[in-house]
């Protein structure tokens, strides 16, 4: 009888130190797995082939078909916890009443109620928003942070990148790019 419970801690114990070793290489494994994601962008052309979600009506779309009509869009990744964001947010209504710019909102890792509040706030100068709520968007259009704003023309291809709030001196840029 005592060699029988001997036996049978043996074995439990070899399968616990066997079941340690499985998942130490394993883990290890996983440790070295290179985890950068990048861009999905290819000499400033974005890329556009996934779907997207309407922060106000929860539609999907095809962000191919967003960007449809216009000669220039901008498109600003933004989030309502975002001070720099609040900063800016008179400069894009700016562009709003004074270009013929089609503004797209891109919403960072943000509740939707929080985002609303935002825009009733400080005002909505997007034509459309979108939500990004694990970030996988706006690092495929290779921003690293809030707020980022792209000038992208009508063949996809982004003119100029804005990292940080847009300033008086963005918004001129913008205005004589889109002009020509």
């Amino acid at each position: 009888m005592q060699f029988l419970e001997k036996t049978k801690k043996s074995i439990f114990s070899l399968i616990i130190l066997i079941l340690l070793i499985i998942s130490f290489f394993v883990f290890k494994s996983a440790l070295q797995k290179e985890k950068i994601y990048f861009p999905k962008m290819s000499e400033n052309q974005i890329f556009t082939d996934f779907e997207v979600v309407e922060l106000i009506e929860e539609k999907q779309i095809n962000f191919n078909k967003v960007l449809f009509g216009k000669n220039f869009y901008l498109i600003n990744i933004w989030s309502s916890w975002c001070e720099p964001c609040k900063d800016e947010s008179d400069k894009l209504l700016e562009l709003k009443n004074g270009t013929s710019i089609m503004m797209i909102g891109i919403n960072y890792k943000d509740k939707k109620k929080n985002a609303l509040n935002f825009l009733e706030l400080y005002g909505d100068p997007f034509d459309q928003i979108f939500i990004d709520k694990q970030g996988t968007i706006s690092i495929n259009f290779g921003a690293y942070g809030v707020p980022e704003t792209f000038l992208v023309n009508e063949d996809k291809k982004v003119l100029k990148k804005y990292i940080g709030p847009l300033n008086d001196e963005d918004v001129n840029e913008i205005k004589n790019i889109t002009d020509n």
